[in-house]
């Protein structure tokens, strides 16, 4: 906005303040709106803009005559107006007008006296400052459109014969229009090149090294144009063009997308010149291309005749007209003056109306959602939340609210320390410095964004656009957060380079979400669907959530593409690097008597890591002492750390859901993995349903914070805490070095032996590696319990989000029910149910469950040995802390206390059947994984040892193996074998279980030993000489004696391996298909190594590009048999929480082990069983074999491959399965339990 329009408003301000009684001061809100737009420049002379802004400047001046007379009015009596210095040009003082003039000619003014007259000096003084900001902003708008001045435009063409037609064109356009010659272009076929350009274009898509920087090179052009440095990404993209072995890194989507920024602009030059530089690459333009054209033409009103032999064109090229309206993604404007320009030749023409809604939505046609879905003849009692309308309306503005500020603080539940003189003078100096760094961080920005500017200008694509979509106070709180959580012991740079950069985004996305008036229509949507979930509403047909959210119409926003790796980790690196510069401390706070001159707060150094050497960015111990003095008690977590104040968004597709505005992917992989979301979104939508509604039932099971078990566990921490109980000990209590280490310089006494320093050396390294531990317990525990505070009276919920073998998982990471004992004890649902008749006698059982104890009883068993405990039960409820504590035994002792706590209340009401229980009780399944490979084999042997078969008593798989192993032992033994005679009477249950529970999920036999040489090096008594060669010994026997109970399970996992090892070999990864329609891809391929290299550090980083890496064979075939087994469970356990869902219950899971409320663990058992036998009745080894035969053996172009034969044989060689009747699970009562 130029000087005069401030000044304007300045003077209706002054208009405003005349006939009010009280001052107010000048807001800036959108004064300077205009400042930052880069195309908007005046077309008035520079005389005349200085003309103007001198004009606004005795505007001001009259404001303030006009406030003078209002104070004369009210009787101060002797206020003056003191001079204002204006600096005028000498040709534009007299364009002044002569009232204007005087005003500017008042001498020094006497000094003010009066209330009054000292607010009108404080008004003035912030006027001068205003103005002089305002210079500042039109300044840096004057260099910026000098800088604009300095970028390309005309692009050097390769091709000799377009390049001459280019400068003729140049020379004669005053006869030949610009519409005209674009038109004659168009006509021109693709560039036949030659030579390295003919090389660089050969390369194009084959060279995988030039993947990750065409990404990078995309997303540097799409932030340009976000940020309206649309002329800066036409520069780089000339730059780009003119130098042969940079063009081969272009595309046709990056001409596009620069086309497209023109077109909006209207600038029809340049998007021609764009044109020539596509003919010149040898590019067929596409529907994008001629839609870029047309818009433009019809945003500039061309004529007819130049839009028809546009659209002649695109006609020969093979491309439809109606595809511009159909197959290119437009805005609204867009559309509109495409249209136009369209109207323009085909006055009739009418753009194709959008595809009809089908008849009825899209089901799943699953056999195994049949029921889910069913409309008729299956009755359905979809719960509801507890709470009203009007307060799920509330929680939803506050978790707006959070969403958009980006960050929660909570206060820590840390010791308060006394506001003593030295906790308040470290405080005040922390300030103090803030303040001082707020200032450095903003001119260190300042400095890098004018560097990277420069780089940009040399045609690089840099930081530059990256560091504009937010402003400079954005990233100042964002680096002093990031410098306020830093821990004491420092942090990877390549970690917290990728976290800075992932923040970034993630705000980005928040932005532009809030700009593009997103929010209010979401709002708009979400009222009316807490009509289905709150307590006190009706709607006209129950029905799923995700259902009711597609029935609202609510548009889906477009999905925000992430950024590469690669740009995160610069972009985060870049901000790491300002910090480090920018943030200063004065050398007195680390040695008092030292000297007054400023030293780093952080500090680069480098360090030893499992064998690697890796960068750190490391507190000062002055800056970690000054905090520590400090004690503020608050923490900051991103929004997306936090649990939901309100119920999550229904999963609708891929990547719509969960969070209000901050982006989640529905499938959680590894960052740069893209093949996984491919798959997604090729997926036809009903597919998916089935695992979009199980992920939204499981985020909309509202919790609560257990406050007595909270209380208890807080009175720990803030004390000395207790490891045993998993409370992690403070600082204090880490070991400390041992005795002998004398100083830092000399290390170690000097009359110590080379041995005895070794050991103490050795032992110096275990105790600052048990330090390091503790603190890294210590800091985890302190997240999750000031959350746990912090919720402690608010119902909130946990928004799921799945692994690419469908496990599903919280997005929370720090407070949720997936954690140790003292998290799942932490929390309990929000809505209660009635205990009913059964549900005492199921927590009873469930506490003997938790206690480890009686096994391999029956659960009347456990329900008297419950009884029998009771006075126990109750003295660990009324006393836990100073009683007799029996509770703290207990395999989970915190969980068993708060359950202790739901049975006393429970018996000491007046009904224990109509007591309101919010306790969760668990289900869990007897080593799932092996049950799902015995029903995969049928194999009866196999089904009886994990609980499959109906029995009395529960069978116990690792003690079986436990005694096949002892029998293996005592053969061995009695031939002379050494190690069996000396292993004899260390074979348990114990010993082996590890490896047992952890074989069927892929461990290999070098794994398996050490699992075992773990637990034999806890047996105090075993002789720790024969530690290798026992535990050689045992995992060669636990292997035998599984392949001996569980033939069937070790042929499935032998199949599963060979067929990955083979379609490795083809050069593919190894993919299939869910029984509930996910599709899977294993992750596994070569890693390529990536490096950013210059500054403080040059980070190397292995990327596993995975749409053009070759796999990796080895992780292939190792991973298919578990992966394939946990997208079973997976499954399992979805179908258990839509039928569940449908039946009107609670239900959560971890993993294998599901969750509801007392009354209703029958009900859940019974839906459990039924749907494990309803998807092993498929034939799903059988299906799986077609669907890798169809995937990998049916492309007649590899068909003759060696691989692909031996594949095929393999494939078609689905291993037999025995006899064992499914339905015999659903009378199992051990099956989970």
């Amino acid at each position: 906005m130029s000087a005069l329009g401030w000044g304007r408003r300045a003077a209706g301000l002054g208009r405003a303040l005349w006939p009010a009684g009280r001052p107010r001061l000048l807001a800036e809100e959108e004064a300077f709106g205009g400042v930052r737009g880069h195309r908007r420049s005046s077309s008035a002379s520079p005389c005349e803009q200085d003309r103007r802004k001198d004009w606004g400047h005795a505007e001001l001046l009259e404001v303030l005559q006009a406030r003078v007379r209002q104070l004369q009015a009210e009787g101060v009596s002797e206020v003056t107006v003191k001079r204002v210095d204006v600096a005028l040009a000498p040709e534009a003082s007299s364009a002044q007008s002569p009232g204007k003039a005087r005003a500017g000619a008042e001498g020094a003014a006497p000094k003010l006296s009066g209330r009054w007259a000292q607010k009108l000096d404080k008004e003035q003084r912030l006027m001068q400052k205003r103005k002089q900001r305002l210079e500042g902003r039109l300044q840096k708008r004057e260099r910026t459109l000098a800088w604009q001045r300095q970028l390309r435009v005309e692009p050097r063409l390769l091709s000799g014969r377009l390049a001459n037609q280019l400068q003729r064109w140049e020379q004669g356009a005053a006869r030949s229009p610009w519409e005209e010659q674009l038109a004659q272009l168009l006509q021109e076929a693709p560039q036949r090149l030659s030579g390295d350009a003919a090389k660089a274009s050969a390369v194009r898509g084959s060279d995988v090294r030039l993947e990750g920087q065409r990404q990078r090179l995309l997303s540097f052009f799409e932030c340009c144009l976000l940020t309206g440095h649309l002329p800066l990404a036409h520069h780089v993209l000339v730059t780009h063009h003119s130098r042969s072995r940079q063009q081969r890194l272009l595309t046709l989507a990056m001409y596009n997308m620069v086309m497209r920024g023109w077109a909006r602009e209207g600038s029809f030059k340049e998007l021609v010149y764009v044109f020539f530089m596509v003919k010149d690459a040898g590019l067929a333009p596409d529907l994008l291309s001629y839609a870029a054209a047309l818009q433009c033409m019809g945003r500039l009103d061309q004529d007819a005749s130049t839009v028809r032999r546009c659209l002649k064109q695109m006609a020969q090229d093979g491309l439809q007209l109606q595809g511009l309206f159909t197959a290119v993604p437009l805005g609204e404007g867009e559309r509109a003056e495409l249209l136009r320009a369209v109207r323009k030749a085909e006055p009739t023409f009418r753009p194709p109306p959008p595809p009809p809604p089908p008849p009825a939505p899209q089901l799943n046609t699953s056999p195994l959602l049949r029921e889910v879905y069913a409309k008729q003849g299956c009755p359905v009692s979809y719960p509801r939340l507890h709470l009203p309308l009007k307060k799920l309306q509330d929680l939803f503005q506050q978790q707006l609210r959070v969403e958009l500020a980006t960050t929660v603080t909570v206060q820590s539940v840390e010791k308060a320390q006394p506001p003593t003189e030295e906790v308040l003078h470290a405080r005040k100096t922390l300030a103090d410095l803030r303040a001082t760094w707020e200032t450095a961080l903003y001119q260190e920005l300042q400095e890098t964004k004018a560097s990277e500017a420069r780089a940009a200008r040399e045609g690089r694509p840099s930081l530059f656009p990256y560091l504009c979509l937010l402003s400079e106070r954005e990233f100042v709180g964002l680096l002093l957060q990031t410098l306020q959580a830093l821990p004491a012991q420092g942090e990877s740079l390549l970690f917290l380079a990728h976290e800075l950069g992932l923040r970034v985004f993630n705000r980005h996305i928040v932005q532009r979400k809030q700009l593009s008036k997103q929010v209010q229509v979401l709002e708009q949507h979400y009222i009316k669907y807490l009509h289905l979930l709150a307590s006190d509403t009706q709607v006209a047909e129950r029905c799923l959530p995700r259902q009711w959210w597609e029935a609202l119409g609510m548009p889906e926003a477009p999905h925000e593409q992430p950024w590469p790796v690669s740009v995160l980790v610069q972009l985060g690196k870049q901000l790491a690097e300002v910090l480090v510069q920018a943030v200063q401390m004065p050398g007195s706070l680390a040695a008092p008597r030292g000297p007054g001159s400023l030293i780093p707060v952080l500090y680069h150094v480098y360090s030893f890591r499992s064998f690697r050497q890796i960068g750190i960015l490391k507190p000062h111990p002055a800056f970690t002492q000054l905090l520590e003095a400090a004690a503020e008690r608050t923490l900051t977590f991103e929004s997306t750390e936090v649990p939901m104040l309100c119920p999550p968004l229904p999963w609708t597709s891929p990547h719509s859901g969960a969070f209000l505005l901050s982006p989640t992917k529905m499938m959680r992989s590894v960052e740069g993995t893209q093949q996984h979301q491919l798959l997604l979104e090729r997926c036809p939508p009903a597919q998916l349903h089935g695992a979009l509604d199980a992920l939204t039932q499981l985020g909309n099971c509202a919790w609560r914070v257990n406050g007595r078990v909270l209380d208890l566990v807080l009175e720990l921490f803030t004390d000395k805490g207790c490891p045993r109980l998993g409370v992690p000990a403070p600082p204090s209590e880490a070991p400390r070095p041992p005795q002998g280490r004398q100083t830092p310089k000399s290390g170690l006494l000097p009359d110590l032996s080379p041995a005895d320093k070794a050991e103490m050396r050795r032992e110096l390294a275990r105790r600052l590696k048990v330090a390091r531990e503790m603190q890294s317990l210590r800091a985890d525990a302190l997240c999750r319990l000031s959350l746990a505070q912090h919720l402690r009276h608010r119902v909130f919920w946990l928004p799921h989000n799945m692994d690419f073998r469908g496990r599903t998982y919280p997005c929370p990471p720090h407070f949720n029910h997936l954690g140790s004992d003292l998290a799942r004890a932490l929390l309990e649902f929000a809505q209660g149910r009635p205990l009913g008749p059964h549900g005492l006698d199921w927590l009873k059982i469930h506490l003997v469950n938790l206690t480890g104890l009686k096994k391999r009883e029956s659960l009347q068993a456990r329900r008297d040995f419950a009884d029998q405990l009771m006075e126990d039960i109750l003295d660990s409820a009324d006393q836990p802390m100073t009683g007799r504590r029996w509770w703290m035994e207990a395999d989970e002792p915190w969980q068993a206390l708060a359950c202790c706590m739901e049975i006393a209340r429970a018996t000491r009401a007046p009904d224990p059947a109509a007591y309101i229980s919010h306790f969760p009780v668990h289900q869990d399944g007897s080593c799932n994984g092996l049950q799902h490979y015995a029903a995969l084999g049928r194999d009866s042997v196999g089904a009886a040892s994990v609980n499959l078969l109906p029995s009395d008593l529960p069978q116990d798989v690792y003690s079986g193996v436990a005694a096949q192993v002892e029998v293996f032992r005592r053969q061995d033994a009695e031939q002379g074998v050494r190690v069996a005679q000396v292993l004899e009477g260390f074979i348990s249950r114990k010993v082996v279980k590890q490896t047992v529970m952890t074989v069927v999920y892929g461990v290999t036999r070098y794994g398996g030993r050490l699992q075992i040489e773990k637990r034999l090096r806890e047996l105090h008594d075993f002789p720790q000489e024969f530690l290798w060669e026992a535990s050689h010994y045992l995992v060669r026997q636990v292997f035998n004696s599984l392949q001996e109970m569980f033939s069937g399970t070790r042929s499935i996992q032998r199949w599963l391996t060979e067929s990955a090892r083979l379609i490795s070999h083809t050069g593919s990864a190894v993919e299939w298909v869910t029984p509930l329609g996910i599709p899977v891809i294993q992750p596994y391929h070569r890693d390529s190594k990536v490096m950013i290299k210059g500054g403080i550090q040059s980070l190397t980083f292995s990327s596993s590009g995975d749409t053009s890496q070759k796999p990796n064979t080895l992780k292939q075939k190792n991973g298919f048999p578990p992966n394939f087994i946990h997208s079973l469970d997976s499954s399992h356990m979805m179908l258990t929480a839509l039928h569940c869902y449908r039946k009107g219950l609670t239900f959560v899971s971890v993993h294998d082990c599901f969750w509801t409320h007392a009354a209703d663990v029958a009900v859940m058992n019974q839906v459990c069983r039924e749907q494990f036998v309803r998807l092993h009745s498929q034939p799903i080894l059988h299906d799986l074999s077609r669907f890798l035969v169809k995937r990998f053996c049916s492309d007649s172009r590899v068909s003759k491959s060696v691989w692909v034969s031996r594949l095929l044989d393999t494939l078609l060689s689905v291993p037999k399965t025995g006899a064992f009747d499914l339905e015999q699970v659903k009378r199992s009562t051990y099956f989970f339990s």
